[in-house]
């Protein structure tokens, strides 16, 4: 019997390393160091902690001071979660506002530094990308185009420029954009074909640690994570599908092309160990949808269109995942954009109509006769925002029988309603549910848990047992395994994806023929 699900396992290389730069003369240091150390420290602890392909496979901290400084050479961040938190305790101790005049020639330096340490370290490993974060001030943009223009970027995937500032001196625009948010919005500044995404975000540990967390993302755009494939029936001529329909037995089937992300980290992942050692089948119970890291290409064949108020939400289960129009970087802007322009036409057509999508998931490979596919199914449901969001849902096998009393039509006699109405009148009444709000002490269990042995070795035969060494004299800060770069020394110096807009979507791309465009699932 083979389950068909979304299976987890993929080349850890998809994922980029990154370089941290940190700022110090930027005016924001003052009020920035200790939420920036502590929303990295939490980011990367649970990095270090959740099964499987590290998300941050390699990283490396520079300080610029009255010059740059290397706090961490490049170091794989799962098996090097102690000098990591080395690195950020001296992050902490770091001068604050003053001590150092404000200059970008340390900033530049420190960029042409890391990118020679990673053009020697990739010699020997198998890194391909990089990503470089910057968290300094608006003003460096010019700097690095000026003094970047010679330099070799080839390796160099994106700089990201943050600026840190405090609520009071955000721009009204600004403010939206510093509220966490999985993708913020951002402006980008082409340089040598490479752009610098500019960003302004709040100077507090939530905001940061949401930023940093988008590290913990798959980033492999190699190829779509999954096809939505959908009857045409007699209206596939109203949609700019990407690629011609393709037929399945009298069937005629359009797709779109579609990659998926987290919207939560699973529980499950988390093991509370350094080296991530759980089992496949522990942390990916057959049926249950897991969408990082992606091996291969999957298939959602919608065979049903079911009203929006007709699906229990006791019969949904697992993880939440949102589909998204894909971004791989091997179609062409025709097809990327055409493709966009459907899955837009989708989501206007659901929400017009309040429904949602009943989808199987098809097997990948063709099976011999004799074996039996368990097939999942999955509830895509629209958004007002450009996303959909899938849901695995409950089948005849998995269902238990359940009794549901009708409830009184009056309150019961012998008991007086205004206990009850006391009661609820004392609690705070939110809104909608922030889960920024609330915080389950994760982290310190897991740092304390990065912080244990992993496990005791057994006693070995003393033929058998490696030879000793003298340890190594403790130093106070790793040295770095490549070569630095040779320079002049410097003179002194938030159930929705949300975060979009609804009226960003108010208008179809397709106005007067996306009514049509579901009928055949009538």
């Amino acid at each position: 019997m083979h389950p068909v699900g979304f299976p987890a396992a993929k080349a850890p290389s998809q994922q980029p390393s990154r370089i941290l730069i940190v700022d110090v003369t930027s005016p924001s240091w003052t009020n920035t160091c200790s939420v920036l150390s502590e929303a990295l420290e939490n980011t990367l602890c649970l990095a270090c902690s959740l099964a499987g392909p590290c998300r941050v496979p390699l990283l490396s901290v520079y300080v610029v001071q009255d010059q740059q400084e290397c706090l961490l050479p490049f170091v794989q961040v799962k098996e090097g979660f102690a000098r990591v938190q080395t690195c950020i305790s001296e992050l902490r101790s770091l001068p604050r506002e003053g001590c150092f005049p404000q200059g970008g020639n340390g900033v530049v330096q420190a960029v042409q530094d890391g990118l020679q340490q990673f053009k020697q370290y990739s010699k020997h490993t198998a890194a391909a990308a990089l990503e470089l974060t910057l968290q300094s001030g608006k003003e460096m943009v010019k700097q690095l185009e000026k003094k970047l223009k010679d330099v070799d970027l080839v390796s160099l995937r994106r700089m990201q420029i943050i600026e840190v500032l405090k609520r009071d001196f955000l721009e009204p625009e600004g403010v939206e954009q510093s509220t966490p948010a999985e993708e913020p919005s951002s402006d980008d500044i082409a340089i040598l074909g490479m752009d610098i995404d500019v960003q302004t975000v709040e100077d507090n540990v939530i905001s940061l640690e949401m930023l940093f967390k988008t590290w913990l993302h798959d980033y492999g755009t190699d190829r779509e994570q999954l096809h939505l494939l959908l009857p045409s029936g007699g209206f596939g001529h109203l949609l700019a599908v990407s690629s011609p329909p393709r037929c399945r037995g009298n069937l005629y089937v359009m797709c779109l092309k579609c990659d998926l992300q987290e919207r939560l980290l699973d529980p499950a992942l988390l093991s509370g160990t350094a080296d991530g050692t759980v089992r496949t089948a522990d942390v990916n119970p057959p049926c249950q949808l897991a969408a990082w890291p992606a091996t291969a290409l999957y298939k959602l064949r919608v065979v049903k269109a079911l009203k929006s108020e007709g699906v229990c939400e006791s019969v949904l289960y697992g993880l939440p995942f949102i589909i998204k129009p894909t971004s791989c970087w091997q179609l062409d802007w025709d097809e990327l954009e055409t493709n966009q322009h459907s899955f837009h036409a989708l989501c206007h057509s659901l929400l017009k109509r309040n429904w949602m999508l009943l989808a199987k998931c098809e097997p990948q490979n063709t099976s011999p006769s004799w074996n039996i596919t368990v097939h999942s199914y999955y509830i895509v449901v629209p958004s007002d925002s450009a996303t959909l969001l899938v849901k695995a849902v409950a089948v005849r096998e998995l269902l238990l029988p359940s009794a549901f009393p009708a409830l009184l039509a009056e309150h019961p006699e012998g008991v007086s309603p205004r206990n009850t109405q006391c009661a609820l009148n004392s609690l705070e009444v939110e809104v909608t549910y922030n889960p920024l709000h609330l915080k389950n002490n994760l982290y310190k269990y897991l740092k304390s848990m990065l912080h244990r042995p992993t496990h005791r070795q057994q006693a070995q035969p003393r033929e058998q047992r490696p030879e000793r060494h003298q340890p190594k004299q403790h130093q106070s800060r790793a040295k770095a395994t490549v070569a630095p770069l040779l320079m002049a020394p410097s003179p002194v110096q938030v159930f929705r994806p949300a975060a979009v807009r609804r009226d960003s979507c108010e208008h179809s791309l397709l106005p007067e023929e996306d009514d049509g465009f579901l009928q055949v699932l009538q």
